[in-house]
């Protein structure tokens, strides 16, 4: 893969919730993940959103959504122009998602430390599931 420009240019949490009331320390519990991509043309920005939900009994005990948004550089970004889409190749997208997981780990871990929470820890995910083809967009007017 050729080397591409980027920055991190914010991290935002989006989302973040416990609910105490739906949590058993006699249960087991299930993660579930999903990922959204957005971006901004004019500021050639890419935003990676990861939402994380902690489950027990189908009841939610944890959420957090953290977005990173990534400046690519002006080369790179015209180098992803295609007709009247923006294509990020899959293993650009992979790269900046796992950067937005490990942030996100290190939120979680933030906002619940000195909690019972604390030992729920966003597991190594492998992101080529999660990130099977490139992320495109359309950006016609």
């Amino acid at each position: 893969m050729e080397s591409i420009g980027f920055a991190l240019a914010a991290i935002k949490t989006e989302q973040f919730a416990l609910f105490e009331e739906n949590f058993s320390s006699k249960k087991e519990a299930n993660i579930t993940t999903s990922l959204e991509f957005k971006i901004n043309t004019d500021q050639k920005l890419i935003g990676v959103f990861a939402t994380f939900t902690f489950e027990q009994a189908k009841k939610t005990f944890i959420k957090i959504q953290v977005s990173c948004h990534f400046k690519i550089e002006p080369e790179a970004w015209t180098s992803f122009l295609k007709d009247s889409n923006v294509i990020f190749p899959k293993n650009f997208i992979s790269h900046l998602t796992m950067l937005t997981i490990g942030t996100s780990r290190g939120i979680l871990h933030s906002r619940t430390e000195g909690t019972e929470f604390n030992k729920f820890i966003l597991p190594t995910i492998n992101v080529n599931q999660l990130v099977d083809k490139d992320a495109e967009f359309n950006i016609s007017i």
